[in-house]
């Protein structure tokens, strides 16, 4: 088909994080290169991080119906699990029901939706008739090893009663498995379907019996790039601040380097599980590591710390994709990473960055390594920048996606 300007409308019920800066740099792309973007959205979607009214043609909000219960519930008691939510799914749900039924009678030439924080797999996909495509950033993930680190977490409060403590693991435990089934109930509804990495791909393809399409998200190089600022003795690692990014994982690795060289460890999260965040600073004081959790800095402050960092760790538990290594490299940053999930497509083992298993003295040495040898530190700091803007910016990820919304509508002409 001729490539004419298209007009889209897009659709999320997404939080703060990688998932909306990938979308909000993919709406920039479109509407720099002339096409029209109009975003739907419930009021659940986060638009106070990067909001889309500033690179969209227009924003259409959609009322949720509040749940006094659930309001309730979370001013009442000091720790309410994240999983039970402060609104009804099932307002959600009309709301996003509502939002088909519009986009149904428009003129878009397709309705480019993301994920939905409350059931990963948007409903709205069962009830839209307009072509579609649908960027999964992941299914539902029930891995055991999620449900081992997340038990990590100590619990204090109410739901920590010895008398409450089984009902609110088995509520819990409930609530994901409904998740779950939902999940892969909806994605039946999905026809084009986008991922961000091979292994996202081939986890779609393993629970939904699916194909999809790997189209690479990409990094704003205007943005994240080298300040040539002077780099402290600092370990960077960037995500928000829960049980599956690995934190824990990275204080024992960094307490096994001598007190004399060990590295300061910053880490920035777009939010935080306050839990969590008192076990992790209760662990680096035990483990003698010099610790600071940042939450809801600014961009320009992340990339101060970026430049400002000898390294970037990462070691989340099966990343789909993960942004932090594309943001690190950018910014001329080496990476020290877990062999594990997306991160195995970004990072070049031995050029822009070292991989390990995941063992502690291992994923040390690693940093070790790369910090004192300073010809080494220099040509994957350098390779590092030319490899994202070879094949990583933001026109490279930009028109990728283009090329299959293209090639979506070709299809079903």
């Amino acid at each position: 088909m001729d490539k004419k300007q298209l007009k889209i409308a897009v659709f999320h019920n997404l939080p703060s994080g990688g998932a909306k800066r990938s979308l909000y740099t993919y709406i920039q792309y479109l509407t720099k290169h002339g096409h029209i973007v109009d975003v739907y959205i419930p009021e659940t979607a986060n638009e106070d991080y990067l909001p889309l009214e500033e690179v969209a043609n227009h924003i259409y909000l959609y009322n949720v119906k509040k749940s006094f219960f659930r309001e309730k519930l979370y001013s009442i008691f000091s720790y309410v699990p994240a999983i039970i939510r402060r609104v009804s799914v099932n307002n959600v749900f009309n709301a996003e029901i509502q939002i088909a039924e519009d986009l149904n009678k428009s003129d878009y030439d397709i309705v480019y939706c993301e994920q939905d924080q409350f059931t990963m797999t948007p409903i709205i996909l069962k009830y839209l008739t307009k072509t579609t495509v649908y960027y999964c950033q992941q299914p539902v993930r029930r891995d055991e090893i999620l449900t081992k680190v997340n038990n990590q977490k100590t619990k204090s409060g109410f739901f920590n009663n010895p008398l409450i403590k089984p009902f609110a693991n088995y509520f819990v435990n409930y609530i994901e498995t409904r998740d779950y089934d939902k999940d892969r109930e909806l994605a039946e509804y999905s026809t084009n379907i986008l991922a961000n990495s091979y292994f996202s791909h081939e986890n779609i393809l393993r629970q939904y019996g699916k194909n999809s399409y790997v189209s690479y998200i990409g990094v704003d190089t205007e943005k994240f790039h080298p300040l040539n600022l002077r780099r402290e003795n600092v370990v960077l690692s960037v995500g928000t601040c829960i049980p599956p990014k690995g934190f824990d994982f990275l204080i024992k690795s960094i307490a096994q380097i001598p007190k004399a060289t060990r590295p300061k460890l910053i880490i920035v999260g777009n939010s935080s599980d306050q839990l969590w965040v008192d076990f992790l600073k209760q662990l680096a004081q035990e483990k003698e590591v010099e610790l600071k959790i940042l939450s809801m800095i600014s961009d320009d402050e992340l990339i101060r710390l970026y430049n400002k960092a000898k390294l970037v760790v990462y070691s989340p538990y099966l990343e789909p994709f993960g942004y932090v290594p594309l943001e690190a490299m950018a910014c001329g940053t080496p990476v020290v990473g877990v062999k594990e999930g997306g991160v195995k497509e970004t990072v070049l083992h031995n050029k822009t960055g070292l991989l390990t298993q995941r063992d502690e003295k291992a994923f040390a040495n690693a940093i070790i390594k790369l910090s004192t040898d300073e010809q080494m530190w220099n040509r994957f700091s350098q390779t590092g920048i030319k490899y994202i803007n070879s094949f990583w910016t933001l026109e490279h990820s930009g028109q990728r996606l283009l090329n299959h919304i293209y090639r979506i509508l070709e299809e079903e002409d």
